[in-house]
């Protein structure tokens, strides 16, 4: 079962069912947000709920999808009521190539000493896939931001003002929901572009969590599936309407060195990642991204993510704030 999030100016937000090439609206539920608060006490069953609250209203997915229609996509999931109650945050160094490309950005002294992040890959391949009842050797976490900057398919995605660069981050991200006595829910899957600042990492990879910190986007569509084996897909930059770069990338357990199930119970021991009524949106990576292999975007391309059973692909055009940078105030009380 495939989501998506849309709003219009007049009738306001709905949710609807991909049935290619329509989209079939859900009635009484103007958020996934608001379906997953009514699944989870019903029995936990999401697809049940669509099903039963489908209507006969269709919408052409194609003209939405274009950016042409009144009707907008939103990002596939979000917290609409607190944007505050949703936490963005990853897991690096999962796939091998990502691993590779790190310890080229952050090469050791010594030609053959391995940095410390291929080691952290090294000991996901040793101890990532525990066995049932027994808990695997912890990721390398980051921290992204909140809901408040979620951007949707088609969005814009931000260069600050403070950026040294901008590049995508193929991935597919998790969507997970705390119940009311704070007992986590996923929610499905869905594509993402986690969008980092890659030249600011390259300086000192102490630098990483800064330069995670920047605007990302997530769908257009919410994937319904426990399925997260060996997903296949292709990442492409276009500019002036031209392909510059593309590579195919490879997702799910198979290519990760950390299970699915691994990586959940390291984000969610913290306590406080167990909150009531919050959301996480947590990225799981991939193998490829253009940074890797020294392009340098430029403002007005367009970062395509796609993969094979995830709906259709997720664009985002890059651009760049050109405001010099202004020191922040800070008020004294």
């Amino acid at each position: 079962m495939r989501l998506v999030q849309l709003i219009h100016k007049r009738h306001g937000r709905k949710v609807a069912l991909v049935e290619e090439p329509k989209l079939r609206l859900v009635s009484g539920y103007e958020s996934v947000y608001e379906l997953v608060v009514k699944a989870i006490p019903d029995g936990g069953s999401l697809k049940n709920l669509v099903i039963q609250n489908l209507t006969e209203s269709e919408l052409d997915y194609d003209a939405i999808y274009k950016g042409s229609s009144d009707w907008d996509l939103l990002p596939s999931f979000d917290h609409p009521i607190d944007p505050s109650k949703l936490m963005l945050s990853g897991t690096g160094l999962t796939h091998k190539a990502s691993a590779e490309n790190r310890q080229k950005m952050h090469e050791a002294i010594e030609e053959k000493e391995l940095t410390d992040s291929m080691r952290m890959y090294l000991w996901g391949v040793d101890k990532g896939h525990p066995k049932k009842e027994e808990i695997g050797v912890q990721p390398e976490w980051f921290y992204k931001g909140n809901g408040s900057i979620l951007m949707p398919h088609g969005a814009p995605l931000e260069i600050p003002s403070y950026g040294l660069d901008g590049g995508e981050e193929p991935e597919i991200a998790g969507v997970y929901f705390n119940d009311m006595e704070g007992n986590p829910w996923r929610v499905g899957f869905t594509t993402a572009n986690e969008f980092s600042d890659h030249i600011m990492e390259r300086k000192n990879y102490l630098y990483l969590a800064p330069s995670k910190i920047r605007n990302c986007s997530i769908g257009p569509e919410l994937i319904i599936t426990s399925t997260f084996q060996n997903i296949q897909g292709k990442v492409s930059i276009f500019r002036n309407d031209k392909v510059l770069w593309e590579k195919s990338i490879h997702t799910g357990e198979k290519n990760m060195a950390h299970s699915l199930e691994n990586l959940e119970h390291h984000h969610f021991k913290y306590s406080n990642h167990r909150l009531p009524d919050h959301a996480h949106i947590h990225f799981f990576g991939a193998d490829a991204f253009s940074f890797g292999e020294q392009i340098t975007l430029e403002e007005n391309d367009i970062m395509e993510v796609g993969w094979e059973g995830m709906g259709r692909p997720l664009r985002n055009p890059l651009v760049q704030n050109k405001k010099s940078e202004k020191q922040v105030r800070i008020g004294v009380l």
